[in-house]
């Protein structure tokens, strides 16, 4: 069953006694530890992208520093039954990821499935924002050698990377600088997890039509 079924049918229920649901969310009911823990899974397993421990204390109306101490826990017990998969902060929020000893196996399944890739040009220009950034189209022409407007374009697109203002400087070119939806799409918790410019083609799967 998909992500979006699993969602649905959870909607559903609380359609069905949503007063009873109601008092459980402004908590009329006290909600034990196993039972709070499963909800925060359950949350960060539906989610689109990643969910930060403040949202999920305030949809179930509880402390941040107890959603915190739960998150601890769902982290060590995923690890402590060597699961595929594993609970990760990722962009200011946590997401459930596989592990990183399974990639390689992971990447040749996805790699044996029809995917939008990045082309080369996109992949060596997100590549010289991300390390450089905030950086200009003139400064990525001078690292690169060529243009890269049509790349600049797919990525904005993607939702990689955004406008972060303009240079004080002659012209005043806009700058860019990779978005959140990077650190998702990568996987990192935030720029210091950066893997090398060698990886990036793998991490995007390699080459294709922009």
């Amino acid at each position: 069953m998909s992500k979006a079924a699993k969602a649905t049918n959870a909607e559903s229920a609380i359609e069905v006694d949503e007063a009873s649901s109601q008092d459980e969310i402004e908590g009329h009911r006290e909600i034990g530890a196993a039972e709070l823990k499963a909800i925060a899974e359950a949350m960060i397993f539906v989610a689109d992208e990643p969910v930060s421990a403040k949202t999920i204390a305030d949809v179930v109306k509880v402390a941040r520093e107890t959603i915190d101490k739960v998150l601890v826990d769902l982290v060590a017990e995923y690890d402590g039954r060597n699961s595929g998969l594993q609970l990760r902060e990722i962009a200011a929020g946590w997401q459930i990821a596989t592990r990183p000893e399974h990639h390689e196996q992971i990447r040749a399944y996805l790699k044996s499935r029809p995917s939008a890739k990045l082309s080369l040009a996109s992949l060596e220009t997100l590549a010289v924002i991300a390390y450089k950034q905030p950086v200009t189209v003139p400064e990525i022409l001078e690292i690169r050698g060529v243009q890269s407007p049509s790349a600049i374009k797919t990525l904005l697109d993607k939702r990689l990377i955004v406008a972060k203002g303009r240079k004080e400087t002659v012209g005043r070119p806009m700058m860019y600088g990779t978005s959140k939806e990077f650190l998702i799409q990568f996987g990192l918790k935030d720029l210091s997890e950066l893997p090398s410019i060698e990886d990036f083609q793998d991490l995007a799967g390699g080459s294709g039509g922009e």
